[in-house]
């Protein structure tokens, strides 16, 4: 799995290699965590210090189970999540195009 941070433009493209898994799951965002979990790995090995939560937990108006790659730090930082996550999982779009956009927003 490729994961390209472009935190100018304000996407992360998370591009599917042979050996990756499908993600899948059932209702409830279980294979976008899944997904989710992989691309926290990829940042962490390129250097960035982020976490995996559940948005909610830090104050967003969303959805109880969606959930979120942070910095661990909240004061200044980036956080990557599906902003289509109402309509479709990026898992969905992950596993049918091999490749899947996710929203960058920095603070």
């Amino acid at each position: 799995m490729k994961v390209l941070l472009d935190l100018a433009n304000r996407r992360c493209e998370v591009v599917k290699e042979d050996a990756d898994p499908k993600f899948s799951g059932v209702v409830g965002g279980v294979g976008e965590s899944k997904l989710l979990h992989h691309v926290k790995l990829e940042l962490i090995k390129q250097g960035f210090d982020v976490i995996k939560k559940r948005m909610w937990r830090d104050g967003h108006l969303v959805d109880d189970l969606q959930q979120y790659i942070r910095t661990r730090s909240t004061k200044a930082g980036f956080m990557v999540y599906n902003s289509c996550f109402a309509v479709e999982g990026a898992e969905e779009i992950f596993n049918r195009e091999g490749k899947v956009r996710l929203t960058v927003e920095c603070y």
